[in-house]
């Protein structure tokens, strides 16, 4: 909030604590609340006794987020989300966005301060040393100093700096001096280069970087507060780290005072921030004192206390430059530079005129003009041209630097030897920065006279004049490329291409003018361009029309249309390829002209290249085939017809010529049906010749012709040949069975045996039972292809028959020993269903030996019951060592038969299958198989299990489920699938249990089988098998009776099943877990409590006396008390006898919870244990027991040294009224937190006892109000104006002004309307007392305060005009400015007040509402106020509301309106309004002097006042002088004109429009001949010229006829010419036409005749150089003589007096008369028609 006449705005911009934030006040202190930057504020809190960080976004509007972390510490990075923790001696850096750890360290000693000193580094403070520590790399902290001794002990360390360049650290500490209350301070000045150290002593201190005047490099500059014993505090300004001899010296300044507030002499600075952007040091005090420091001087500037609480943390604002602060209360504050009051401040305040200059012209503020006027004036009037040059230029805002100032220094005189004043003064403006546009043009002026551009190129290379129009017309005549740069900085289009085309740099203006945005009229340049350099307008045309930033910037057809007129066929060639580069449908017709142009002008290579590029895609093929024919490009013909008849005749007349690789890939183009018809011809003509072609089209589009259809068409021609290797083209690729099949036919009929092998072995797409049957039908020679087909396809058996039956027994052997040995059971077994011989057989496996699959080969043999065959085979492969199953499983099939040692072998062969053995042994022999299902090793437990229940083999079964241990197996026997517990228990169960125990388990000395099987039961569920079996385990004595194990499973297994046994088995056994079973017991599921106390008792008792372990059973024991017993008394007791301060502590929470606070109180008391004191304070405040819970805060207060505990007992002693004790208290050291027990005491109506505690913490806000509610006014006024809170002063005031003490209510409302924010609620509470009167008093007398702000003038206004109307003009007239203009202006509106509301709103620039308000209230209205405003709004509508209400109102007035206006308006709306309005005769005037911009609008209005005043003059010179408008519409309109002049403006028009023929017809209608013969010349028509002339003859008028004949000389024919003159007498008047037509006829016949000639003769050289010079530049024309004889062309010329004499009087009359003229006619020349159709 900025104030008037203070030179900062103060302003509270969050406050942390307060909602929606509502951070923990607790923590908002030093170490834990950090702000490293204005972006972020840490707040390390603990909410409901857990551990989190709040992290306040300032730069996202104040928006907080908590992270649960638990942190001693937290500091943000200053400019990112990274984040550094500290808990304990561990540091962690973590990317909150990323989400992620970046680095970790744990420091071998305590932190005791740390800071971001950069956004990648931290510097660490501990004990000892300063650490730096980056966050990037994996690098630890890095030691840089050791603190100073002066440092060490009892130094509390509040702030570290850095240098910017990182050389120099500065550490900050404070402690307790020698007097109370005083605070001393340290700081250790580090150099990093030096490696050394000096004390300071001080409290804060920071380095900045300044540019120091007379000087390149910066100086690195440090700032800090001097305070020495029994001395005032200074500040010191001083560079650090530089050397005294280097040039410009050492920056440093006069130490100065600090000028510390009366009643605060023991205050010491806590921060201290320098600004970058206003070089102004900010140095907030312990006690909330704001100091401001100039950097360069180290003057004081503002003093002042924003704050009674302290500010422990600030930083720099970088958007304003100030700082912000955080103040214990969580207030975050904000101080800024009021600009615009800190000059006039100095001036006024400080009277330092120097330091005010200094500032305002440093920092560019105002407030000093006129001191900066009286010195430039008085420098200049000393004749010091140098100081007021330099005075002028480093003025704030540009103050001097006007065309005022250059003129002075223009009229100062030279001195001997030194520039002119003007040129120093331009000199020091040159060295301060950049000139104005103004000093721009005044430096260039003189700079070229003395013909020096090179200094103003440099200049503007440098950056250092202001670019504008001026300056480049200045500039262009002495160098083209200074003005471009110019034109183009200052953003002059039109000149910067005038520019370019100079330089001939035409393709550089496309890329300008895009850029700028400029339109230009690109067919004129290029038009131009074409003449001039056909390959520069070729390639300014490819930029235009290729622009890439949008369309196209010249239409194409015109640009083709002038290179075709200039005959540039191939620069317009090149042109249309790069223009149809983006081959669009909608350019087809351009696309078929490119092609066309080539084609037919001679160059066909062109199109067959464009055409070969396949660019285009849009033109007209059929015409461009049709043209590619008649030039012989056959192929390109090809390319383009479709229709077959045009494609088979092409193919008949230049096939040869054509590429048989284009054929190929011109088949592709043709439909389905076309190209089998093509292919078919092809084939008809000549089967021989077109057979390859034929078969390479076939195999490139096999798709998508067919191969059906393409395999028909061979076969139609009987061509098993080209069905070959078209096949065989495609048969590696096809998925056609057909292709296949036909590939193998064809090949069998071309005897190609080797690659039908090929497909039958490979080929996986043909059908293998029509292969196969075809092959063997076809019974080729070799029967590899069918033995290849069986093969793969498993037709096995079909090719054993077939050999077999054809005597083929060598392909059987070949077949099983190389081809498929793995197939040779498959052929034994249909060679056994053939009967063949079994010695055939034993050959046949013998010879195929191990690669025969054994199993295959015995499952073929053993279904037809052949097995022993291979019994000899079989042992032969286990003599080779084969280990195969199924060998091994046919082996012992065999033993097994022959009862061959069955169960040696099948204990002692690892390598059959037991399952399939076992199977094969069950009905044999149950044993054998139960020996087999047992070698398994658990793979057949279930055909185990299921033989020996079957067959009874229980005592097998349970010793194999001892020894394998596995509890799944227990399951799947104990409690098989579909078990049910219900139902009586089976027989064979009780049988394997019987056994397990009796039999099994017995015999075991193995503990992990009793485990596993104890392990089974359990998980079997059957407790009371379970607890039988322990017994008989533990109780009766065996190897495991001592087992622990054992013993806990035992008393658990009985609180699940028997809960009777547990005490007894407690008290039997000892070895056993008794804690963890004891918590088992008491769980919620057994509820056995009786059971857990008589362990936890029977434990402590064998436990050591007074150990841990015997205190926790103590501890255990009373829980089971007093949790689950819930017997009070019981544990009392037991607590008694044993006596322990864990167990009074227990029965004390537990006599809490059930509301015996008393005897909780006392239990708490003998147990000295203050940890639940929240608890007890919150139990003694809910039952109101303040008398027992004194002395137990007493107690408490002896160990625990909590705020808590000192606040509740102060709260407590208030309560019970004892305020001598709490004196007393508060008197002594306490950390209670008296301003919120104060408060406290306030909302709950104990005054007496908050004035207490609120004097004692100096508390005068709280304190007034404590007054206030005791009723003694006088006093809480006092107290207020020792807490200067506007807060308090409020209270204080509306409750004095309750009871009527006006006095003191104003004393207090002094102090409040200085404040903007509570003057609106202290002006509704006088109002609604109705105090108005006294309100204005007040107001009025807040007028006068120094620190009065615009509320005070600006509510002052509202009031008046709510209730003294009358001297609201007066107030606003001279306080105007001091206002809220808006806040009165609504007042005013309010009030009807139209004459004061003029006045705010033209005061306050708001000149539209100004106009508004004078248009709808014409009270208000004056007319040089209104024209004074309606120049300044910005609004264009207000301006045209204006006007209209001019035209209403004040229409005499109207053009002076518009004259004001006219540089600001659009003229066509102005026109459109008036013409609305019917008001255009009001403003001719203006309409004349706007019509110069040539608006269509404008320009019709103005000829059609013309029309109607009939000034056909003005009519005429507008149409000449201003052609846009609507021409046609305007020639109608007046053809129909009663005046003659009019009339002829139609005619005038129509020819403008080229309507030569209305034009010729509206003057022949008003016999204004010679206007008729004039627009039939220059209509080039030849009808309308001899309708013309035809018409002169039919109303005989023989003067017009030889007029006509001269002006349309080219367009008339002579046969037309000769006939009328000989049909109507008019021979002599046609006579010179025909002389002059005879003449050209002449001469081209001559010319014609030396053409033809043979060679002239060497003599006649000179004739024929002659002839030939006129043939090329023109001859003279009928001479007669050395005179001209004929006419001149009339366009080009004038009418002369008559046939080399003068023309008949009889014409010559009648010429006078219609065109007033004299003798001479037309203004024509000398005798004759004037000097002949020259050189036509």
């Amino acid at each position: 909030m900025a104030q008037a006449g203070i030179p900062i705005t103060f302003s509270e911009i969050l406050h942390i604590v307060n909602p929606p934030l509502s951070v923990n006040a607790e923590n908002v202190k030093f170490g834990s609340c950090s702000m490293e930057s204005d972006k972020y504020i840490t707040v390390c809190e603990t909410v409901a006794g857990v551990q989190q960080i709040a992290i306040v976004d300032m730069s996202q509007g104040n928006t907080i987020s908590r992270q649960k972390i638990s942190a001693e510490a937290a500091i943000m990075c200053p400019n990112s989300k990274i984040i550094a923790l500290k808990a304990g001696q561990q540091l962690q850096i973590f990317n909150l966005d990323a989400r992620a750890k970046l680095k970790s360290h744990a420091m071998a000693a305590p932190v005791a301060f740390w800071r971001w000193i950069s956004p990648v580094t931290i510097a660490l403070v501990t004990a000892n040393s300063v650490f730096h520590w980056s966050i990037e790399g994996d690098s630890p902290p890095v030691k840089v100093f050791d603190r100073n001794a002066g440092l060490m002990e009892g130094t509390q360390i509040i702030n570290y700096q850095v240098s910017v360049d990182g050389k120099w650290c500065l550490l900050c500490g404070i402690s307790a001096g020698a007097s109370p209350g005083m605070i001393n301070g340290s700081m250790q000045l580090y150099s990093c280069e030096k490696s050394v150290s000096q004390m300071l002593q001080g409290h804060a201190g920071a380095f900045t970087l300044l540019k120091v005047p007379g000087r390149d490099e910066p100086a690195q500059v440090l700032c800090f507060e001097d305070k020495k014993p029994d001395q005032p505090a200074k500040l010191f300004i001083m560079e650090v780290g530089r050397d005294k001899t280097a040039p410009g010296g050492v920056f440093r300044v006069t130490p100065q005072t600090i000028p510390v507030a009366p009643d605060a002499p023991n205050d010491f600075p806590v921060t201290m921030n320098v600004s970058k952007k206003h070089d102004v040091v900010y140095m907030i005090s312990k006690m909330g004192f704001l100091y401001l420091f100039d950097v360069f001087s180290g003057k004081p500037i503002y003093r002042a206390r924003i704050t009674t609480d302290t500010v422990f943390a600030a930083t720099e604002h970088t958007a304003t430059g100030g700082v912000i602060g955080i103040t214990r209360r969580g207030q975050v504050l904000h101080v800024g530079l009021n600009e615009g009051a800190l000059v006039p401040y100095i001036m006024s305040q400080l009277r330092d005129s120097e330091l005010a200059l200094q500032i305002a012209s440093r920092l560019n503020l105002p407030g000093a003009d006129d001191l900066y006027q009286q010195n430039f004036n008085q420098l200049l009037q000393q004749g010091d041209v140098q100081g007021a040059a330099r005075l002028a230029a480093e003025s704030p805002r540009g103050l001097l630097r006007t065309p005022n100032t250059i003129q002075m220094f223009q009229q100062v005189p030279a001195q001997p030897g030194q520039p002119q004043p003007v040129f120093q003064y331009f000199s020091v403006l040159l060295e301060k920065g950049k000139l104005t546009h103004l000093e721009s043009i005044e430096l260039a002026k003189p700079v070229l006279q003395q013909g020096r551009p090179q200094l103003l190129e440099k200049w503007i290379t440098e950056d250092k004049l202001e670019m504008s129009e001026e300056l480049g017309d200045l500039l262009m005549p002495a160098d083209v490329n200074m003005a471009l740069t110019c034109y183009q900085r200052a953003n002059i289009p039109e000149k910067v291409i005038n520019c370019l085309m100079q330089k001939g740099e035409s393709d550089k203006i496309v890329a300008y003018s895009m850029s700028v945005g400029y339109r230009v009229d690109y067919t004129y340049m290029l038009q131009q361009l074409v003449r001039s350099n056909p390959q520069g307008a070729l390639d300014f045309a490819k930029k235009l029309v290729s622009n890439e930033s949008g369309p196209q910037l010249i239409d194409v057809n015109a640009a083709l249309e002038i290179f075709l007129e200039a005959r540039l066929v191939r620069e317009g060639t090149a042109f249309l390829l790069e223009a149809l580069k983006g081959n669009k449908k909608e350019e087809g017709f351009l696309q078929t002209r490119v092609l066309e142009i080539n084609l037919l002008g001679g160059t066909p290579q062109v199109a067959d290249a464009i055409l070969g590029n396949e660019m285009f895609s849009h033109y007209d093929k059929a015409h461009i085939g049709r043209l590619c024919e008649q030039a012989g490009l056959m192929q390109r013909a090809l390319e383009h017809y479709t229709d077959l008849v045009d494609i088979k005749r092409i193919m008949q007349q230049g096939g040869g010529q054509i590429n048989p690789e284009f054929l190929l890939s011109y088949f592709g183009t043709i439909s389905k049906e076309g190209s089998l018809e093509v292919l078919k011809d092809l084939l008809n003509r000549n089967l021989r010749q077109n057979l390859n072609i034929v078969v390479q089209i076939a195999t490139k589009y096999s798709d998508p012709l067919g191969p059906e259809n393409l395999m028909k068409l061979f076969e139609d021609f009987k061509s098993f040949e080209g069905l070959f290797y078209y096949l065989g083209a495609i048969v590696n690729n096809s998925q056609s069975s057909a292709v296949h099949k036909k590939y193998i036919e064809a090949a069998a009929r071309m005897q190609q045996f080797k690659e039908v092998e090929r497909v039958c072995r490979d080929s996986t797409v043909y059908d293998p039972q029509e292969v196969k049957q075809f092959l063997i039908e076809a019974k080729l020679p070799d029967p590899r292809p069918l033995i290849h087909v069986c093969d793969r396809f498993d037709f096995v058996d079909e090719m054993t028959v077939y050999l077999h039956a054809n005597a083929m027994l060598k392909y059987i052997e070949v077949y099983v020993q190389k081809v498929s040995p793995q197939k040779t059971p498959q052929v034994v077994g249909k060679l056994l269903d053939l009967e063949c011989p079994e010695d055939f057989i034993r050959n046949l496996l013998n010879s195929v030996g191990q690669l025969c699959p054994v199993g295959e080969l015995v499952d073929q043999v053993e279904r037809r019951n052949r097995l022993r065959m291979l019994h000899p085979w079989l042992e032969a492969r286990v003599a080779q060592g084969n280990t195969e199953p199924a060998l091994h499983n046919a082996i012992g099939k065999i033993y097994i038969t022959l009862n061959r040692e069955p169960l040696q072998f099948l204990q002692n062969n690892q390598f059959y299958e037991p399952a399939v053995i076992g199977a094969f042994c069950e009905k044999l022999d149950p044993h054998l198989a139960f020996e087999a299902y047992k070698s398994a090793r658990g793979e057949c437990d279930e055909a185990l299990i299921k033989v020996t229940q079957e067959n009874g083999l229980f005592k097998d079964l349970a010793r194999y489920l001892v020894e394998r241990q596995d509890l799944d197996l227990w399951v799947r026997v104990l409690k098989p699938e579909g078990f049910d517990e219900s139902a009586p228990e089976a027989p064979s169960r009780r049988y394997l249990l019987d056994q397990v125990v009796q039999t099994a388990l017995p015999e075991t000395k193995n503990a992990d089988e009793v485990s596993s099987t104890v392990k089974a039961f359990m998980h079997c569920d059957m407790p009371g098998e379970l607890i039988e079996l322990l017994e008989r385990i533990v109780l009766q004595g065996s190897d495991f009776s001592n087992n622990k194990n054992l013993q806990n499973l035992l008393i658990l297994t009985a609180i699940r099943a028997n809960k009777e046994k547990v005490m007894e088995y407690i008290n039997r056994l000892d070895n056993f877990d008794g804690p963890d079973i004891a918590k088992i017991a008491a769980s919620e599921q057994h509820e056995l409590y009786e059971e857990a106390l008589t362990i936890y008792v029977k434990f402590g008792k064998k436990s050591p006396a007074g150990g841990e372990e015997q205190l926790q059973h103590h501890v255990s024991a009373v829980e089971v008390l007093v949790d689950l017993i819930r017997d009070l008394e019981r544990a009392k007791e037991f607590a008694e006898r044993v006596n322990a301060k864990a167990v009074w502590s227990k029965l004390a929470k537990a006599q809490l919870d059930s509301q015996l606070v008393t005897e909780a109180i006392h239990s708490y008391i003998k147990a000295k244990d203050p940890s639940d004191y929240h608890l007890v304070i919150n139990a003694a405040e809910a039952a109101d027991q303040y008398e027992d819970l004194v002395p137990y805060l007493k107690m408490a207060r002896k160990d625990v040294k909590e705020s808590v505990l000192d606040t509740q007992l102060i709260y407590a002693l208030a309560r019970i009224n004892k305020l001598a004790d709490l004196e007393e208290l508060i008197s002594g050291p306490n950390v209670a937190k008296i301003d919120n027990i104060g408060e406290r005491c306030f909302d709950e109506g104990m005054f007496e006892a908050a004035k207490i505690l609120f004097r004692n913490i100096n508390n005068n806000a709280k304190l007034a109000l404590c007054f206030v509610n005791l009723e003694q006014y006088r006093e809480a006024v006092d107290a207020a104006t020792k807490a200067n809170s506007v807060s308090t002063w409020k209270e204080v005031c509306y409750a004095c002004l309750r009871v009527n003490e006006i006095r003191l209510a104003n004393i207090c409302g002094l102090h409040i309307i200085v404040h903007p924010d509570h003057l609106e609620e202290l002006i509704g509470h006088y109002e609604r007392a109705g105090k108005s009167s006294e309100l204005m008093q007040l107001m009025e007398q807040g007028l006068g305060l120094d620190n009065a702000h615009s509320g005070i003038f600006s509510d002052l206004a509202v009031l008046y005009s709510k209730y003294t109307p009358d001297k609201l003009m007066e107030h606003i007239k001279v306080f105007w400015s001091r206002m809220n203009v808006n806040k009165v202006l609504r007042a005013c509106e309010k009030a009807l007040l139209w004459n004061e509301t003029v006045f705010l709103y033209k005061e306050d620039g708001q000149h539209d509402s100004a106009i508004r308000t004078m248009t709808d209230h014409s009270v208000a209205f004056k007319q040089d106020l209104f024209f004074e405003c309606v120049q300044k709004v910005r609004n264009p509508e207000v301006q045209y509301k204006a006007i209209s209400f001019y035209v209403l109102q004040h229409p005499l007035h109207l053009g002076h309106l518009l004259a004001v206006l006219t540089p600001h308006l659009d003229h066509a709306r102005v026109v459109h309004l008036l013409r609305k309005n019917h008001a255009l005769p009001l403003a001719l005037d203006y309409m004349r002097n706007v019509q110069k911009e040539n608006l269509s609008v404008v320009n019709e209005a103005l000829n059609e006042m013309a029309v109607l005043e009939e000034d056909f003059e003005g009519l005429r010179s507008s149409i000449d002088d201003y052609d846009n408008f609507d021409q046609i519409q305007l020639a109608q309109k007046v053809e129909k004109h009663e005046l003659l002049e009019f009339r002829r403006v139609a005619a005038y028009l129509y020819k403008k429009n080229q309507r030569w023929a209305q034009s010729v017809q509206l003057s022949k209608e008003d016999r204004m001949y010679k206007d008729a013969i004039d627009t039939a010349g220059q209509s080039k028509d030849g009808d309308i010229s001899e309708e013309l002339l035809r018409f002169f003859v039919s109303v005989q008028d023989r003067a017009c006829f030889a007029a006509t004949l001269f002006t349309c000389y080219d367009l008339i024919s002579p046969d037309v010419a000769i006939e009328l003159a000989w049909r109507n007498g008019y021979t002599d008047f046609v006579m010179p036409y025909i002389i002059q037509y005879m003449r050209h006829l002449h001469e081209k016949v001559h010319k014609l005749d030396e053409r033809t000639a043979p060679p002239a003769p060497a003599d006649d050289a000179a004739k024929e150089a002659e002839a030939i010079a006129a043939s090329i530049y023109g001859a003279p024309l009928m001479m007669m003589g050395n005179e001209t004889l004929m006419l001149q062309n009339g366009s080009g010329g004038a009418y002369n007096n008559g046939y080399g004499g003068g023309m008949p009087d009889v014409y010559q009359q009648q010429q006078q008369q219609q065109y007033g003229g004299g003798g001479q006619q037309y203004g024509g020349g000398g005798g004759g028609y004037g000097g002949g159709y020259g050189g036509y």
